[in-house]
């Protein structure tokens, strides 16, 4: 377990992949899960709930979530002091084309949990893990199989994903925001982006109960713990990725969204931290 290592990959068309580690039992508040996700726990327990509903994973089990939820979320370490789980997201493309060859069915609109992931499932993660972090080994479509594959498995567990869509304000301009979470983002430039006015716009968010300002900073800080869990980086570049020049701005900000420090991912606690 000592051995455990952060990594995250984007694949274009395919998918994304993180490796979360954390050396720091922690809670997080209203974390949007953007698009359907699998994730395998390795070590720790993780616990997410949305709407009254709760769902609790140890070692070796997996939850499927559906996209555009938002969860509270808590990460406890294992006996061992360590908290290990494998991400994977599936680029929307992959998702829509499995939809429309697959059993019609009722789509997911929470979560599931499957427990005990068996080994034969398990390897299919892998295979779908090195298709997102290695490009130069597989060809393109290979790779976008890899990740059908998986919703292959998981619809004989009795899981089926809905089609990604971007159908709110809110939605629309988290994914816009997080095409690039660094830019200088501006209401006449995002109003543009979405071929909408920006009085419309505005009208659209605070109809959702949102704000321009509230969704950057979110899309921002959320982007910032994944970069944070699932990479070695430092705290100053992360800001500066998310749009910080300065790295003890960026940890004011973390802080006030998630109620601890950027180093408390990394297993740097301090005193009343």
């Amino acid at each position: 377990m000592s051995g455990a290592t952060r990594s995250l990959s984007a694949r274009p068309g395919v998918g994304l992949t993180a490796n979360v580690v954390q050396r720091t039992s922690l809670r997080f508040s209203k974390i949007v899960v953007d698009g359907p996700a699998l994730i395998l726990l390795r070590h720790g327990t993780k616990s997410l709930q949305c709407g009254g509903r709760r769902w609790t994973l140890q070692g070796g089990d997996a939850i499927a979530i559906a996209g555009g939820l938002s969860f509270d979320v808590s990460n406890r370490l294992s006996a061992a002091g360590l908290y290990e789980a494998r991400w994977l997201v599936w680029d929307p493309s992959v998702i829509e084309h499995f939809v429309k060859k697959a059993p019609s069915g009722r789509p997911l609109s929470g979560a599931i949990v499957i427990r005990q992931v068996d080994a034969e499932f398990a390897a299919a993660i892998d295979r779908a893990v090195a298709a997102v972090s290695d490009p130069a080994a597989l060809a393109l479509d290979v790779a976008r199989h890899r990740l059908a594959e998986l919703l292959v498995w998981l619809s004989v567990a009795g899981v089926r994903f809905a089609t990604p869509q971007a159908t709110t304000a809110t939605s629309k301009l988290r994914r816009l925001f997080s095409e690039s979470a660094a830019e200088a983002w501006r209401m006449p430039q995002a109003a543009a982006r979405l071929a909408v006015s920006e009085a419309t716009l505005r009208r659209r968010l605070h109809a959702e109960g949102t704000s321009f300002s509230e969704l950057l900073v979110d899309v921002r800080m959320s982007h910032a713990l994944t970069l944070l869990q699932s990479t070695d980086e430092p705290v100053a570049l992360i800001a500066s990725k998310v749009g910080y020049e300065s790295a003890s701005r960026f940890a004011i900000r973390f802080r006030e969204r998630f109620g601890f420090a950027p180093t408390a991912i990394r297993g740097h606690l301090r005193a009343g931290g």
